[in-house]
């Protein structure tokens, strides 16, 4: 049946049929046991072939030899044992109506030298990568002819577990490397001019046409510029896709740029404070270029994004990856009609920097992501209706209101603010971040979908909830900042959410003291250097924002290195007491040296977390039948809490995010869901 929506056109991919326009490409969430994609993983990409993406990419950068060890949980296409897992997967994403292939690799110097097998990794030249940080060997045309094997092997595994194609990575790792004059400084038979510069490649895809057949898909994710003086260029990329079509490519994923050092990777794979599709256009004129079908995907979050692509000429295949990882039923909506309810993609990021600060993917709204074999996507009714009292209107208590409010109990939010969003609307202060508040309206309306009441501007005592005669109480507090560490000085120093609220943005001379390693003291010394602030960030830890990872530290730096922020590492903030002419003497000691020195400034900006906003909760403890106890268990298998220590109680009490402790956005929206689901 036709359909006035570009998105929702079928569309053929040699003798394969896709159900619509919209792919998750490939990445490698880490969701994977011992280079398998066992339970955890296929259950990931079920869910998306649930809601209703028509190709889905599993095995972002699964490699296909022992020297390309995994450096961020990648699949094991070289072991015959991940044929049977990679079957059950593309069975039941087939039985759900998308198409799944797999992204194939050799990572190249783009790993390390010291897991895996501690083989040493191999690439064209001795060139390091600053991200990984591996000095490679020179690979030898032995170690070229067995990788070329592996290439073919592992499609042919792919190929038995009745996957619809693979697709070859092309930027950054090995299989490029080769073309790129920045490189591939070679002499042999695999270097030199272009043509001696395509020969490895050449041999991959030639060795994989043979072993798979004519019908099976081969594409190719690659870097057609570099974006970097001595790199590949349009022209020359074409040109060498123009000849690997010719061996064999079926369609081409476009990238632009490299990911060779966190600078490049935040350019290649950008997020928020950056414009929606930048290189949407760049792909478009490649398409105009070659004669196979064209995907992409680099910020594109939004349907009418992904629409216009489609409707203009400018793909023939929508990459939505981060988008479906905050919504997998994104394409369910949009053919349902309810695009005005998809879950956004914020463009924050923490699904990449997670892999490496915690081991696997993480959406920073939508703990469900990666977590299907606990918790559901898709909320269904209670039961039996209940009362419920949240009390915050922040991540955590938006969160709790609209779970509950999905389950269908009557819910009252009380907030004390006269608007809704808590910490997050301090974080939305950077220009850079305001998408952050995506995370908040989307809740907002979803709660008001279910019938929430919110109540604003009314600072909530035990009285006003105890009157609406709950059956449950949510407190969702917060937490303030926290100044306690300073020995002396405390009323003579500012915090981040001055700065961040405008209550207070000094100028001159000013210390930002960071004892937190995320993102707020970032934020603050960003603003203020934008403010004209001299700024010097001061930190404990051993490196800056030791929390904040290489997708979002790149921004931070830039705008640093911009107005000369000095950092001083290892120093501990003791103490600040005021000097003659009023401005602040700041004490810091060296852990590590035991010295101690001082700064005399304008202005003296602390963060050091929150503590607990929880007045409240301890007021109602008494009169709760679990006395705010949490059955932990049932918290972790998404059961009922079933705690009863007060049988007198009249209600049952929790309380959720910073004001149990202080954390992140994915923490406290995490605690909401798994308490309330059940409930």
């Amino acid at each position: 049946m036709r359909t006035l929506d570009p998105l929702l056109e079928p569309f053929r991919l040699r003798q394969l049929t896709l159900r619509n326009r919209v792919v998750s490409t490939s990445h490698e969430p880490a969701y994977g046991e011992g280079g398998m994609p066992t339970d955890r993983y296929r259950a990931y990409h079920v869910e998306k072939a649930r809601g209703g993406v028509g190709l889905t990419m599993i095995g972002g950068s699964a490699v296909v030899a022992p020297d390309s060890p995994p450096s961020f949980g990648n699949l094991l296409l070289y072991r015959d044992e991940i044929v049977p897992w990679m079957r059950r997967l593309a069975d039941e994403v087939h039985a759900e109506g998308a198409a799944v292939m797999c992204q194939v690799t050799h990572l190249g110097r783009r790993t390390s030298n010291y897991s895996g097998d501690w083989l040493p990794v191999v690439y064209p030249s001795r060139s390091r990568e600053a991200q990984h940080r591996a000095f490679p060997k020179v690979a030898e045309p032995w170690d070229l002819t067995r990788i070329i094997r592996a290439y073919a092997a592992a499609a042919e595994r792919c190929q038995q577990a009745g996957l619809d194609g693979i697709e070859i990575e092309s930027y950054s790792h090995l299989f490029d490397s080769f073309l790129s004059p920045a490189t591939n400084d070679r002499d042999d038979e695999f270097g030199g001019d272009p043509e001696r510069r395509l020969a490895f490649p050449r041999k991959v895809i030639q060795a994989i046409r043979d072993t798979v057949g004519p019908d099976f898909v081969i594409g190719l994710r690659m870097a057609m510029d570099e974006d970097r003086p001595d790199g590949l260029h349009a022209a020359e990329s074409v040109a060498a896709l123009r000849t690997l079509v010719a061996d064999g490519v079926d369609f081409l994923s476009v990238i632009k740029g490299t990911l060779d050092s966190d600078a490049a990777l935040a350019k290649t794979i950008p997020s928020m404070g950056t414009p929606s599709a930048p290189f949407l256009e760049f792909a478009g004129e490649i398409r105009q270029a070659i004669d196979i079908p064209v995907m992409h995907a680099a910020r594109i979050s939004d349907v009418a994004t992904a629409r216009h692509a489609i409707r203009e000429g400018l793909l023939d295949l929508v990459g939505m990856t981060r988008a479906q990882l905050a919504d997998p039923y994104l394409v369910a909506k949009v053919r349902s009609g309810d695009e005005d309810r998809i879950r956004p993609c914020v463009g924050a990021s923490y699904c990449l920097d997670s892999l490496y600060a915690s081991g696997d993917a993480k959406c920073i709204h939508n703990p469900a992501t990666g977590r299907e074999l606990t918790l559901t996507h898709v909320i269904e009714p209670s039961p039996r209706q209940r009362t419920a009292v949240v009390v915050g209107a922040g991540p955590a208590g938006l969160e709790a209101a609209r779970v509950l409010g999905e389950r269908g109990h009557r819910v009252v939010v009380f907030e004390a603010a006269d608007r809704p969003g808590g910490q997050i609307l301090l974080a939305a202060g950077s220009p850079r971040r305001r998408d952050l508040t995506g995370i908040v309206d989307w809740r907002v309306a979803e709660a008001k979908h279910s019938g929430v009441e919110f109540r604003y501007g009314v600072y909530a005592q035990a009285e006003q909830v105890l009157a609406e005669e709950p059956d449950l109480v949510v407190v969702a507090t917060g937490g303030m900042p926290d100044r306690s560490f300073l020995t002396e000085g405390q009323d003579l120093v500012l915090d981040t959410w001055d700065v961040m609220s405008g209550t207070d943005r000094p100028t001159g001379d000013v210390l930002v003291y960071d004892d937190n390693g995320a993102e707020p003291a970032m934020d603050a010394a960003e603003l203020l250097t934008a403010h004209g602030a001299k700024v010097e960030i001061a930190t404990p830890e051993r490196t800056l924002a030791i929390e904040v990872g290489s997708m979002n530290s790149p921004a931070y730096l830039s705008a640093f290195a911009a107005h000369d922020v000095r950092t001083t590492l290892g120093y501990r903030l003791q103490s600040v007491r005021r000097a003659p002419d009023g401005r602040r003497i700041a004490l810091l000691h060296s852990d590590y040296a035991e010295i101690d020195v001082e700064r005399t400034v304008d202005a003296v900006v602390v963060e050091h977390g929150t503590f607990p906003n929880d007045e409240l909760y301890f007021a109602l403890v008494p009169g709760s039948t679990n006395l705010g106890e949490v059955d932990q268990q049932a918290l972790l298998d998404v059961r009922p809490q079933a705690v009863t220590t007060n049988p007198d109680g009249r209600y049952q009490l929790f309380r959720i995010g910073d004001a149990v402790a202080s954390r992140n956005i994915h923490a406290a929206i995490y605690d909401a869901i798994r308490l309330c689901l059940p409930t």
